[in-house]
């Protein structure tokens, strides 16, 4: 059997599934499958969730999700923060910090993390951010090897900078190539991670 594989640009607002669960039932909360005609069997590898926006891979293959899930695979999230992040914050980033997961303290693995400058080739977000009126913000690059639960959202938090938006924005090799939001790419049999 031939396996299909596809890049999203998930959209702000958009839950990284095909079916509302009962918890979003009542919401309705706009799905993956509103985005293009997938075929039977298509998967999100891993998640983004619904106030994050970026890359999602999806696929038929299981295995190929495996993969790409395990911590052989780095993800890079451009993350923007409230306030001027310092050094000394961008420090306990790499080093790891000390979130809550499940209900557990759980210290992040170490991980790459630094400022850079503020990306524009971005897609428009379908709810705006805060503006400069309200204090500056800084943009950081998160690249993690691991995916725990709003993980990137807990450890700007962990630190004192709160992330405002967050971009997936590579995964391995895969990289944000001026996507818009919502778009789909279909990689057909084989994707080169």
């Amino acid at each position: 059997m031939k396996h299909q594989h596809f890049l999203i640009f998930k959209p702000w607002g958009y839950l990284s599934q095909f079916v509302n669960n009962e918890q979003h039932q009542k919401k309705r909360n706009k799905l993956l499958g509103e985005l293009h005609d997938f075929p039977k069997g298509t998967m999100p590898i891993g998640r983004l969730d619904l106030d994050s926006e970026g890359l999602l891979l999806l696929t038929t293959d299981g295995k190929t999700s495996y993969h790409i899930l395990s911590s052989k695979i780095e993800k890079e999230y451009y993350v923007q923060v409230d306030g001027i992040i310092t050094e000394e914050a961008l420090q306990q980033l790499q080093n790891g910090v000390i979130i809550t997961v499940e209900g557990k303290k759980y210290t992040t693995k170490p991980c790459k993390a630094f400022q850079v400058i503020p990306p524009n080739n971005l897609p428009e977000r379908a709810k705006k951010i805060r503006d400069e009126r309200h204090g500056p913000t800084t943009w950081v690059s998160i690249t993690l090897r691991e995916g725990k639960f709003r993980q990137v959202r807990k450890m700007t938090a962990a630190v004192g900078f709160p992330t405002l938006r967050l971009v997936r924005m590579r995964i391995g090799n895969v990289k944000f190539d001026n996507m818009k939001a919502g778009e789909v790419i279909a990689f057909g049999n084989k994707i080169n991670i």
